[in-house]
C-alpha cells in the first residue's frame, strides 16, 4: 500500500484531498459511495429541480456534474496508470453543465448512472499496481498520478455532499 504522504499536492484541488481522512483510497472510495447514495436517497423529489440561487445548478444538474467529473478523473487515472505521458487537457465544467441535459434526466437514472460509474472507477483503481498508481504525468497543466486521483474522486463528491447539506436541503 502506498502511503498517503505520496499524494501530489496542488492548490487547485487540495480542498478536495483534505476531505478524505482515510489512509487507504479503496476504503475512501467505497465509504464515499455508500454515504453519497444514502444522501441521495434522503433528497425529497420536490428538491430534485431546486437550485439554491440564480445561476446555480439544480440537484439533477449537480448530480450530472459529479458523474461527468468522475468519468474525467477516471479517464485521467486510466491514462496515467497505463504510463501514458501525453499531457491531459483540462475541461470546462461550466460549459459541460450547460450542455449536459442533466435537468431533463430522471432522478433514478442519474442515481443508477452514478452507481455504475463509481463501480467502474473502483474496478479500475483497484486493478492498478503501485507502480501504475505512482506514475506521474500532466493533467490540466499540473503534475498528477492515479494515486492522487484515487483520493481526489471521493474528495470531490464529499465537497458536493457538503454543499447539498448546507445549501440544498
Amino acid at each position: 500500500m502506498i502511503p498517503t504522504s505520496e499524494i501530489i499536492k496542488a492548490e487547485t484541488y487540495q480542498g478536495y484531498l483534505d476531505l478524505v481522512p482515510e489512509k487507504d483510497f479503496r476504503n475512501a472510495i467505497r465509504k464515499n459511495k455508500r454515504q453519497f447514495l444514502k444522501l441521495l436517497e434522503r433528497i425529497p423529489r420536490k428538491r430534485h429541480d431546486y437550485a439554491y440561487a440564480e445561476g446555480k445548478w439544480t440537484l439533477r444538474e449537480l448530480l450530472q456534474h459529479i458523474i461527468d467529473c468522475e468519468r474525467v478523473f477516471a479517464y485521467r487515472a486510466l491514462r496515467l496508470g497505463r504510463m501514458d505521458a501525453t499531457p491531459l487537457a483540462s475541461f470546462d465544467e461550466q460549459a459541460w453543465g450547460a450542455h449536459s441535459g442533466g435537468a431533463q434526466r430522471r432522478w433514478k437514472d442519474l442515481v443508477a448512472e452514478f452507481r455504475a460509474v463509481r463501480e467502474s472507477t473502483e474496478y479500475l483503481l483497484e486493478g492498478m499496481s503501485d507502480e501504475q498508481l505512482r506514475f506521474v504525468g500532466l493533467a490540466n497543466g499540473r503534475t498528477q498520478n492515479a494515486f492522487t486521483i484515487a483520493y481526489l474522486i471521493p474528495g470531490h463528491v464529499r465537497h458536493h455532499m457538503n454543499i447539498i447539506l448546507e445549501r440544498y436541503l
